[in-house]
């Protein structure tokens, strides 16, 4: 597909399996795999609690179009850490992205939808837009071909942790939707400021607008991801990727005032008039319950997120220490289990200053060197992120590589 086969410019390997944290290629070569499938695979590969219960539940049955009571055990944990008691499933983050949106053009009767630089929110035409900054008399356009332009007129696109410019956005009073990651992730790494999620949470509820955050990248971060962590109240809470652990799984969080909304418009075809448009006859089926079921309960456990953020650190430290030793003006990204290369002197607050770490040159040389050592390195918007399945000996072996890349990049 077109966006993978922009990944990298080096040659494609073809995975054959895998155990633990490592996949094998088809030549039989083992690598530690630290880019996860882009986070969409954070339990690692063979027989483990996600693989045991898509197994059970294959053997049973994939899909009845019908409720399976993993299902009610997953919402069930999803409100436990994030205090949002409503949850529907998708088949993708970028579908729960798409539904969120739907309900909240339907319940402000506004169509603006806020957005910040450097964003990623899944391949959907409301988000893929550029530009649009308030009072701007040029409209957002479409970021990639075959985008609807009309579509991409509605967005607004502001700077990440920029308050001011949310403030301008919201005053129009024509926004329907602020849909924000908590920490950009798809360009390097840029946190958010203390309180500005807090803010933008308050601000979205004063101007009728709603709030949702975005938390596909983030929930590998954080138990509860930012949510949790921040004590955030929004009107939505996005998921996908990892917590279905590579089966394909999205799924959204919603308060109980949206929650009774939906319930009211359900899309039926007897009723005198339809309803929201949202769902999809695989959303919610019994092989992705099973999967997220097994994840929440048996893999990403609060204990789990702990020791990764420990192994998240010893790699951050390492990279800090493999940097000042060399004397280079960089330093290392790093939260919880998510580290990397910030090729700067500051860590960056938004896009903008997150760019120069976005460098395919570098990533995929690096790659190259360090694949042909057994690591598999992160894409170049991302860093390498420690999973569940990782050791410290993985993270030291990563570790000894990357400094030896260095050495032979100075040569």
């Amino acid at each position: 597909m077109a966006w993978m086969a922009g990944l990298f410019r080096h040659p494609t390997l073809f995975v054959t399996g895998g155990k633990g944290s490592r996949f094998i290629d088809a030549d039989g070569i083992s690598l530690i795999d630290f880019n996860l499938a882009d986070l969409s695979n954070t339990v690692g590969y063979g027989d483990n609690p996600v693989a045991q219960a898509v197994a059970r539940q294959a053997a049973r049955g994939a899909q009845f179009l019908l409720p399976t009571e993993d299902a009610l055990v997953v919402a069930e944990a999803l409100a436990d850490r994030t205090s949002m008691p409503f949850w529907q499933f998708t088949i993708s983050a970028s579908t729960a992205n798409m539904e969120a949106i739907r309900i909240a053009r339907t319940i402000t009767g506004r169509q603006k939808i806020v957005l910040f630089d450097g964003k990623y929110h899944g391949h959907i035409d409301p988000t893929m837009a550029e530009g649009g900054a308030p009072g701007s008399s040029i409209a957002a356009v479409p970021e990639a071909m075959g985008l609807s332009p009309h579509e991409a007129a509605n967005a607004v696109n502001i700077p990440f942790n920029d308050l001011t410019a949310l403030e301008a956005a919201l005053a129009e009073g024509d926004v329907a939707l602020v849909l924000v990651e908590p920490a950009l992730s798809n360009c390097s790494l840029v946190l958010p400021k203390p309180e500005f999620l807090q803010a933008l949470c308050r601000m979205t509820r004063a101007t009728g607008a709603l709030a949702a955050l975005d938390e596909t990248h983030t929930w590998a971060m954080e138990y509860g991801g930012f949510t949790r962590m921040l004590a955030l109240k929004p009107d939505f809470i996005t998921l996908g990727k990892g917590l279905g652990s590579g089966i394909p799984l999205g799924a959204y969080g919603m308060t109980p005032e949206i929650a009774e909304f939906v319930q009211r418009h359900r899309d039926v075809d007897i009723a005198p008039t339809r309803g929201l448009a949202i769902g999809g006859t695989t959303f919610a089926n019994a092989l992705a319950m099973a999967a997220a079921r097994a994840m929440l309960t048996e893999v990403a456990t609060i204990d789990a997120y702990q020791r990764i953020a420990t192994l998240g650190q010893r790699m951050a430290d390492g990279i800090d220490a493999m940097i000042a030793a060399r004397g280079l003006p960089w330093r290392a990204f790093r939260h919880g289990p998510r580290s990397g290369f910030c090729l700067t002197p500051e860590l960056p607050l938004t896009y903008a200053e997150a760019k120069p770490s976005v460098n395919p040159e570098l990533s995929d040389a690096r790659r190259v060197f360090m694949a042909n050592r057994g690591i598999w390195d992160a894409i170049a918007t991302a860093g390498p992120q420690v999973s569940f399945a990782h050791s410290t000996d993985d993270v030291d072996l990563y570790l000894q590589v990357a400094a030896s890349f260095l050495d032979n990049l100075e040569r």
